[in-house]
């Protein structure tokens, strides 16, 4: 699985991903800065993502479009990278059942898990 980090996120935390998330990225990194967040999800749909993020927008548009793409809510303060690579390493079995197994849109990821 591969995420796309919206521009909430450090793009600074992917090349920490790529072990366990092969093939992750950034917004920034494929120059969509400051891109709606309409364009952000085309993107990750044509592109096989599923989103990472710290809003509720993609959460929302994934009940009003469906999928693809899935979409990562981290429900956490602001943190550290280290920190948030900590969360997304350790509950990655989670995330991908929730996903894949499951079949849901949209997982819920907090410091609290």
């Amino acid at each position: 699985m591969k995420l796309l980090l919206d521009e909430n996120l450090s793009r600074r935390l992917v090349p920490f991903l790529q072990h366990d998330y092969p093939g992750s990225t950034q917004v920034v990194l494929l120059a969509l800065e400051a891109a709606s967040d309409s364009v952000v999800w085309h993107c990750a749909k044509d592109h096989d993502f599923v989103i990472l993020t710290r809003d509720a927008d993609f959460q929302e548009l994934s009940l009003v479009w469906g999928q693809p793409p899935k979409v990562i809510w981290l429900k956490t303060k602001n943190q550290t990278r280290a920190a948030t690579l900590k969360i997304l390493l350790e509950n990655r079995l989670m995330i991908e059942e929730a996903l894949w197994k499951r079949g849901q849109a949209c997982v819920e990821v907090s410091d609290l898990v």
